[in-house]
């Protein structure tokens, strides 16, 4: 029956569910866990690893400009993300929006979608996660057995002149993700209490980055702020700077994962537009202070291949002593960062397990914990996988166009149902509709074209396995497929 590819959840059934007593998540987060929650995710992989990438084949000192690039595409999607959140407070982020706005088939392309937003997110960040856990053990002169340490597809070179070559897993990278998935499993509100800590922590340290590092910049490290294009789109000059600003734009997820926690909020009509707007204008000031600061202490070029480049950049104040505390502080705020991005992928396959595309496994809650403590195992071992495996590199242009797919539809839903749906109740409203939503789109495809083709290659293969899973299992077991809506 093909036109059950377009059904669409009703409104008033997702408010219905929202509200009543069934397999119910427990409303435990304030608006300022939801702020936290969203710092927790934005402020980490973007700001201490992918800056300095950006920066030394994209953006040059120029991704500063890329990160506002980025913040604006990112305010666009963040307005509309408001909007939906406070109207549908309902666990799955823009599956569900998606599911209410443009029908099952697109719900489940962007719920399929998601899982390289939030999965591979989090394997890319507990790589990184593993690097900076390496050179921290380095200055102790503790050095992890070489084939447990990496990727058997990766070199890695420490401050020290270690090379890391031949591995064969990961294994702190894996074991960072267990640790994180197991203390999901005892609910969010112990994990909250978790992440507001590290929060404090890392925000505390970038801050001290910026005023102590702010009186030991080079100003030729700035010459040209612009360099030349090479010939090729992706590396300098102004398309440079546009790639930059896709590489980086997964870092700015937090606004979305705090929406997938829309069922958990207390308030979550007040509590969303506070988390994902606040959140943003927060971490967009930060990254752009941190990013100027960081590549006028050294030259752009050095950070090249650099994993660490916040700990080579603030190498050069001179503040030897504090480099190891900047190194702590990155590791807990790569932490948080994993923590959210769990929490968000848990929650969008709960709410597509609730409706029918996959299989029960993923919705059942913990009886005490109130938690989807089996969707927290799955994707434990699932995660797992690629961090030991891929090499960061690998994985983080896949969360990116994943991410920027994600949005787009977002802002296409938001915009569909002012015109279908004027008559709903909005706590909080798009400004300027259509105005914002098509600038959110407009934007976001276009960071996705400038990133590299194989990037596309591969979002094509991942959605294929998708679909042919939702029409082997998800369109015959769909809830709403059974009732056959009008």
């Amino acid at each position: 029956m093909a036109s059950q590819l377009w059904y669409k959840k009703p409104i008033e059934k997702l408010l219905q569910e929202s509200s009543g007593d069934e397999n119910q998540l427990k409303r435990s987060l304030s608006s300022l866990s939801l702020v936290a929650l969203g710092i927790g995710a934005i402020i980490g992989a973007g700001l201490f690893s992918l800056t300095g990438i950006a920066a030394a084949e994209h953006s040059g000192p120029a991704v500063t400009i890329s990160f506002v690039l980025a913040a604006v595409g990112c305010g666009f999607a963040g307005l509309c993300y408001a909007e939906f959140a406070s109207m549908i407070p309902i666990a799955g982020s823009a599956y569900t929006y998606s599911y209410a706005t443009m029908g099952e088939f697109v719900a489940w392309i962007i719920g399929w979608d998601l899982v390289l937003e939030y999965a591979l997110g989090a394997a890319t960040v507990s790589v990184s996660w593993s690097r900076y856990l390496l050179e921290f053990l380095s200055k102790f002169d503790i050095h992890l057995p070489t084939q447990l340490v990496s990727s058997p597809f990766e070199v890695l070179t420490l401050s020290d002149g270690t090379i890391i070559d031949n591995g064969i897993v990961n294994l702190p990278a894996i074991l960072i993700v267990w640790m994180l998935s197991l203390l999901l499993m005892r609910g969010t509100e112990g994990s909250a209490y978790l992440n507001n800590f590290l929060v404090i922590l890392k925000v505390a340290v970038v801050l001290v980055f910026i005023g102590l590092g702010w009186s030991h910049i080079n100003p030729e490290n700035y010459v040209p702020y612009i360099p030349e294009n090479t010939g090729n789109y992706e590396n300098f000059g102004w398309t440079g700077i546009a790639t930059g600003a896709a590489v980086v734009f997964f870092a700015f997820i937090g606004f979305d994962a705090v929406s997938t926690a829309a069922q958990e909020a207390k308030n979550p009509q007040k509590g969303m537009p506070i988390g994902i707007l606040g959140s943003l204008i927060v971490c967009t000031i930060l990254y752009v202070l941190f990013a100027h600061v960081m590549t006028g202490l050294v030259n752009y070029k050095e950070f090249a291949n650099d994993a660490k480049p916040a700990a080579t950049a603030f190498a050069a104040t001179g503040y030897d002593g504090l480099q190891t505390g900047l190194i702590v502080a990155i590791l807990a705020g790569y932490t948080s960062v994993m923590l959210v991005m769990l929490l968000g992928q848990s929650r969008v396959f709960y709410s597509m397990s609730k409706d029918g595309l996959l299989p029960r496994f993923f919705s059942d809650i913990h009886p005490k914990f109130s938690t989807p403590w089996k969707t927290n195992i799955f994707f434990m071992l699932f995660v797992s996988v690629f961090a030991g495996l891929v090499p960061v590199s690998d994985l983080g242009h896949m969360v990116s166009i994943g991410t920027l797919f994600a949005f787009s539809l977002v802002c296409v839903g938001v915009w569909m149902l002012r015109v279908k749906r004027p008559d709903l109740t909005r706590s909080f409203r798009t400004p300027l509709v259509p105005f914002v939503p098509l600038m959110g789109i407009l934007v976001c495809v276009y960071l996705m074209y400038s990133l590299p083709i194989e990037s596309w290659y591969r979002l094509g293969i991942w959605l294929a396995l998708g679909l042919a899973i939702y029409f082997a299992y998800g369109k015959k077991n769909s809830k709403l497929g059974k009732q056959k809506p009008e």
